[in-house]
């Protein structure tokens, strides 16, 4: 937004109710998406970005109605292709910033491919994933990411799927941001959301999300708040990895697993935890803390990776100049009638 001073047009500061549109939330009372509705909202006026330089793409399920309540560019697609169309709409314009919003069945499920591919092709992308480990939409099936034996409606006997992890997906995917954060923890999630916004590359930020209506306490056993200090572990670049109440208990690698271990107790010092590096070129020690999950480990929450590589529209904006450089202006009507053509009587 801008004004005019003396002919000049100067940029006038955003605040949250500039992101707020006239539409009614619908989501259930309670629901863990108001929280990271609450939290994006409040971080895109501290980004300095015009509204109109910003979209947010959507497939299907609870968390994709969520462009009706951005006051900036979107689009509600269809199931699990929001990744594909995000990807055209980055392509064709690349100085937009485009964000993805999906949620565990939508992205992992029908969209598996488009959510790989996004990610693997570095696509400047803000993909927020909503995780609450259930179809709420259509009232209560198991999803992707069901815990093995969880009794629904669409297995009433437990399911006998194992559930698939998102973080070890995107790191498969060679993804070059992955983040975690709850919606129970709206400083976290703010400041995540501020660190996603601010890479460039394909990113991912998975927000554990309660639905408290088909899956409620899916997160309690470790993220209720006379618990989660002994049961979470907060990721801090450059840091070893501690946790607990008095921050006396850590995380060494016993070879290639990671160990659970009392400081000060049978000779450990802070000096034999594993050291976080979200920068590491190569994410194979944050694929092992991003595989970690209670009760046999903390819960990881935080930045696991964040590096930087060239990204697919700038490459692809770099082909055509060279394109036009070499070749000149391109012409439709002459790329119709060139090469093999036919005319049919």
């Amino acid at each position: 937004m801008s004004e005019l001073t003396n002919g000049t047009a100067t940029p006038v500061p955003l605040t949250r109710k500039d992101f707020v549109t006239d539409q009614e939330v619908r989501w259930c009372p309670g629901c863990g998406d108001y929280s990271i509705l609450a939290a994006v909202q409040k971080v895109m006026p501290e980004l300095g970005i015009p509204k109109e330089k910003i979209v947010f793409i959507s497939g299907i399920g609870c968390s994709s109605r969520f462009p009706y309540y951005m006051n900036t560019y979107g689009f509600h697609t269809i199931h699990g292709r929001a990744p594909a169309i995000a990807t055209g709409v980055k392509a064709a314009n690349p100085d937009l910033q485009v964000w993805v919003v999906t949620g565990d069945g939508d992205a992992l499920s029908i969209g598996g491919n488009h959510f790989i591919h996004a990610l693997r092709r570095n696509i400047d992308l803000k993909i927020v994933l909503f995780n609450n480990r259930i179809y709420g939409l259509t009232k209560g099936q198991y999803s992707p990411t069901s815990e093995l034996g969880k009794k629904n409606k669409s297995a009433p006997m437990g399911t006998i799927d194992y559930p698939i992890n998102p973080l070890s997906l995107a790191f498969a995917a060679e993804a070059t941001f992955v983040g975690r954060s709850m919606d129970v923890d709206p400083k976290h999630l703010s400041a995540m959301v501020e660190k996603l916004a601010a890479h460039k590359g394909s990113g991912i930020l998975e927000v554990y999300q309660n639905c408290n209506i088909f899956n409620d306490g899916a997160f309690k056993s470790f993220n209720e708040r006379d618990v989660k200090e002994d049961r979470m572990l907060y990721l801090e670049h450059g840091k070893p990895l501690v946790f607990g109440k008095d921050k006396s208990k850590g995380i060494r690698l016993n070879g290639l697993s990671p160990e659970v271990v009392t400081i000060g107790e049978n000779g450990v010092t802070v000096d034999d935890l594993l050291v976080h590096d979200e920068n590491a070129a190569e994410p194979n020690l944050s694929y092992i803390i991003g595989r970690m999950q209670f009760p046999e480990y903390p819960v990881p929450m935080g930045v696991f990776r964040s590096v930087s590589k060239p990204t697919y529209e700038d490459m692809l904006k770099n082909q055509v100049e060279s394109a036009i450089a070499a070749k000149g202006p391109g012409s439709l009507e002459k790329l119709i009638h060139s090469g093999e053509t036919w005319t049919i009587n």
